[in-house]
This record gives C-alpha cells, structure tokens and sequence, in this order.
C-alpha cells in the first residue's frame, strides 16, 4: 500500500463522505481542471484498469495510487449512470475555465440593455447543458422539457434583470448614489439565482413525475422513488442557489477596493485582466465549496421510501445518487 494512499476501494470516493472537508477534497478531484487535458488514450487505459481490478485480473505491482488516480479520471470525465464521457464544457472540471466568460460579462461594469440580455443568456446556455450533463440519468429527460427549461431560465434571468436596471433609472436611485452602487452589484446575482432553480426544475421535473432509481448498497437497483427525487433535486436547488452568491458579490466587493486605489487610474489597462483574474478565483473558489456542501450519493432509511421499494428489498438503508 503507497504511504499516502488508503487501500483502494472501487466506485468509493477516496475521501471519507461523512465530513464537509472530505467531500471537499473529493470534489476538488472532480472540478481539477488538468482532467481536461487527458484525451481518450488515458481514459481507456483507466476505465480499463478499474475494470481489471472488479474483474480480479489486476497486474502485479499495480499501486493504489494509480487505482485512485484512474477512478479520479473517470469520475472527472465519465458520467456515473450513462457511463459515457461528459462533453468537456459540461464536466465539473471544465465549469470554471468554460463559465469564467460568462461571469466576467454579468459582471461588467455599465451594461447595456442588449449586454445584459446577451450575458443572462450565456450564462443560462452553459448552466442548462451542465445540469443536463450532471443530472441523475436514470431517468430520462425530454427534449420538450430541454426547451422549456432553457427558455424559462433565459427568459427569468434577462427579465429580472432588465426590470432591476430599469428599476435603478428611477429619480430616487438617481439621488442615492450609493445606495444605486449596492444594489447593481445584486442584480447578477439576483437574476442568476432566480433563474438556476427555474433551471434545475424544469430540467428536472420528470425526476419528480417518475422517481429516480434507489439502490442497496451492492448497488441492486430495487426501484424509482419520487420520496429519493425530491431531496435529490431540493439538494440541488440548495447548491444551485447558493453557488453564485460567492461567484457574482465577491468580485464587485474585491473590485471596489482596487478601484480606490491610485494604481487603478494609473494603469488603466490592467482593470480588465484584474477584473478576469478576480472572477476566475472566486468561481474556482465557490464551485468545490458549495457543491460539497451535500454528498453526491445519498442516503435514506427503507422505511422512508414507498411500500414498493419497501417490499423489494431487505435492507434498512437505500441509496441514490442526487445528482450535480
């Protein structure tokens, strides 16, 4: 065993899931942006190891630590229920350097009508394809339902904040400079928050409709529960909602202390590259933080369930997967 690697343990996070600061350090493998830079040769040679490992035809001398770095490549690129790579943009990995651009824009300064509408819409594209990417798969999602919860989404967020903007014009924030300042700081993220739980329900609604799969803890799947699905989507409007505060208030504060001081009217060209490097962290920084806040596979009492899932099976304690 490699002094730093606990005994493998196949389909099992390396990190114990019972604490925030192992949930922390297994997500922080999952949004590892160097994941995207392993191309198809890598994965194969990974998925393939694992698959010699359950089989029991492991070569000599193969280390632990190379089992845990396979199954950190695979949990990072291939999607747990389909079992098919996730389009990079879509990965957790790739949320940071892929959804960076969209921040930045939500968070110029004096935007346009036309630029806040064009941002909101960006940034509602990318956030439907990683909530469809990372949905629990066991059950399927129409492409009427796709639809409807990329417009309600794009429609919610632009409307807001254009209604916000719009609300800011009035003589009252005229007068009140400061208080003008504060709240278009919030607009981003009121706008964004809104729409991410229209978003996530609309993309997820037939979760609710139909359940999702329940499993024992050798991973028999003993039937969909709508009990399983509704703290498996609650979870993840949670993370959902709480993921942009960081993201989108940070920044502004961070910016607003540069802003006081000389070196930014001295040297005007850095502001932009600042303003990307300050999104960037703040993002890097949210993503892990929140989406450990839960663990991705959950747990329920037998008991909790409904009469058909209790009757399939004799455990006390299912599992399901809640998805991202």
């Amino acid at each position: 065993m490699d002094a730093t690697y606990p005994s493998f343990r196949l389909d099992e996070p390396r990190y114990d899931q019972s604490t925030y600061i192992g949930r922390l350090r297994h997500f922080l493998n999952i949004v590892d942006p160097r994941t995207l830079f392993i191309g198809n040769e890598k994965l194969e040679a990974s998925v393939k190891l694992l698959d010699d490992y359950k089989e029991g035809k492991l070569s000599p001398g193969v280390k632990d630590s190379q089992l845990w770095e396979a199954q950190k490549i695979k949990q990072a690129i291939v999607h747990p229920d389909t079992g098919k790579p996730i389009f990079m943009p879509f990965r957790m990995s790739g949320y940071v350097p892929f959804g960076t651009i969209t921040v930045v824009g939500l968070l110029l300064p004096n935007p346009s009508m036309h630029s806040v509408v064009m941002w909101q819409a960006l940034n509602q594209s990318h956030n439907a394809g990683v909530n469809f990417a990372n949905r629990n798969a066991s059950t399927p999602v129409s492409n009427t339902a796709l639809g409807v919860s990329y417009v309600a989404a794009t429609g919610t967020a632009s409307g807001i904040a254009l209604s916000l903007h719009k609300g800011m014009s009035t003589q009252h924030f005229k007068k009140n400079a400061k208080t003008s300042r504060f709240f278009y700081k919030l607009i981003p993220f009121i706008a964004v928050a809104t729409a991410n739980q229209i978003n996530v329900l609309c993309m997820r609604s037939s979760e609710l409709v139909k359940g999702i799969d329940v499993f024992e803890e050798n991973g028999r799947v003993v039937g969909q529960s709508q009990i399983c699905a509704m703290q498996a989507v609650t979870t993840t409007l949670a993370t959902r909602f709480l993921l942009p505060a960081p993201i989108l208030l940070l920044p502004p504060l961070i910016l607003s202390i540069f802003e006081a001081r000389a070196f930014w009217k001295s040297f005007p060209r850095l502001r932009f590259p600042i303003h990307v490097a300050v999104c960037t962290g703040a993002f890097g920084l949210a993503l892990p933080l929140t989406i450990a806040l839960f663990p991705q596979t959950l747990k329920i009492n037998t008991h909790e369930c409904e009469n058909e899932i209790k009757v399939a099976t004799r455990e006390k304690v299912l599992y399901f997967s809640r998805g991202l």
